[in-house]
């Protein structure tokens, strides 16, 4: 491998530095094919926005960056292919300049599809699967320098579309697309506790896309967030749910101005201008933080919250928010919503890694018994036992892992921890 080794450097929110022995930015395929088939152990690094070691790699780092082109729409089949770096809210854009949308969208739009997908990140919605849900194929770069393309009539897509990185590089993917549409959102404030728990099922189904914000108050849950589209029947008002509609632009973040989030108080825009919670232009959340998250079965949440605010004072302690929201079950194995309609709590923590990683095994310990899976890119204490135990082709998926990359090149210590490896 004749590239130059660059500096890896960190993650977005600057809390770790990438284990690695350099990064290497491949100007064409032909090199990309160069760096997997060195022998070397090899990680393609997206947009920088996991939380943990998933990224790492005892050999080399691979950035795809030089390799995105324009995306082509085949509008017969409505579908888009893109190249596996692009970032959502630079393919949302082009899309809508052509007059097509995705179904969801995540709350950052700076992740990179390949990334997002790999790992099951996802919007909200009742019936909004996640970002990877809409995959319909996807070409797959393995250690021996194939090029696998895999579409909807292949066994091995529902494996290969969540797969952490873990079968070779995503060099482009293939999605479902529609016509463009415009979405309004809506923020309502003082949600009480009994209500978020005994009517959550009226909250979340009263928009397209609906959050839950809470910093674990005593007294008020937090805020809901509806996100609707225009050319659907009309959100439902939630005033006779005790809360009150915002006259003023919320940040997710309580006290944080609000320059860097999508226009609210109903004002109608474009898809790619309202799902996100925040602006492709600007730095997205809090910034320095670290994130955690569990996506369990829907019917859970009033236990788990119930559990969780008994943690109440070392949450209040360490998140910054922590946001709720539902996602639409999928038939991909190591998706968190794999098989079943589910909520995510996300929790956003301050940037005190030791603190967080202290309270973890005891929030999953809160949360025993409710079947909550991590977000692949996110911290989280469970171990591969208790991973295995909640995914049921789990052993189908290790299987696969093996027969696209015998000899582990892209196998990394996370890999190995989690039990894939």
């Amino acid at each position: 491998m004749t590239l130059e080794l660059l500096d890896a450097g960190s993650a977005w929110a600057g809390h770790r530095r990438y284990a690695t022995r350099g990064l290497v930015r491949p100007a064409s395929h032909a090199e990309l094919a160069d760096v997997v088939t060195s022998g070397e152990p090899v990680r393609v690094l997206g947009s920088r926005h996991s939380f943990n070691d998933l990224a790492d790699s005892p050999g080399v780092l691979v950035s795809l960056d030089a390799l995105v082109g324009e995306p082509v729409i085949d509008e017969a089949r409505r579908t888009v292919t893109v190249d596996g770096a692009m970032r959502y809210g630079e393919l949302a854009a082009f899309l809508h300049a052509h007059g097509w949308a995705l179904h969801a969208m995540a709350s950052l739009p700076h992740i990179s599809v390949a990334g997002a997908i790999a790992t099951a990140t996802h919007g909200s919605g009742d019936t909004v699967t996640n970002l990877a849900g809409a995959v319909v194929g996807l070409d797959l770069l393995t250690a021996d320098g194939r090029l696998h393309t895999l579409g909807t009539g292949d066994g091995d897509l529902a494996g290969a579309v969540v797969s952490l990185g873990a079968l070779g590089v995503v060099t482009s993917v293939t999605m479902r697309i529609e016509p463009t549409y415009d979405v309004a959102q809506v923020v309502w404030e003082g949600l009480g506790w009994d209500v978020l728990t005994a009517e959550f099922d009226t909250l979340s189904s009263s928009a397209t896309s609906v959050s839950v914000f809470t910093t674990w108050r005593d007294d008020v849950a937090g805020a809901v967030w509806q996100k609707h589209r225009t050319d659907a029947a009309p959100a439902r008002d939630l005033a006779d749910l005790s809360v009150r509609r915002a006259t003023t632009p919320h940040h997710p973040i309580p006290g944080v101005d609000a320059a860097a989030c999508t226009q609210q108080l109903g004002v109608p825009g474009p898809w790619h201008d309202r799902l996100p919670h925040f602006r492709l232009e600007f730095t997205p959340s809090a910034g320095a933080e670290l994130q955690s998250e569990y996506l369990l079965p829907r019917e859970h949440l009033p236990a788990a919250i119930t559990a969780l605010r008994s943690l109440a004072d070392d949450l209040r302690r360490l998140v910054l928010v922590t946001e709720v929201r539902t996602v639409a079950a999928d038939e991909l194995w190591l998706s968190s919503a794999y098989g079943r309609d589910t909520v995510g709590l996300h929790f956003t923590w301050v940037q005190d890694v030791p603190a967080v990683e202290a309270l973890l095994p005891r929030l999953e310990a809160a949360l025993d018994g409710l079947d909550a899976r991590p977000h692949w890119g996110k911290l989280f204490a469970a171990d591969a036992a208790t991973l295995a135990a909640r995914y049921s082709r789990w052993d189908d998926a290790r299987a696969l892992i093996r027969r696209y990359d015998p000899d582990g090149v892209f196998a990394n210590p996370y890999l190995q921890r989690v039990g894939l490896r």
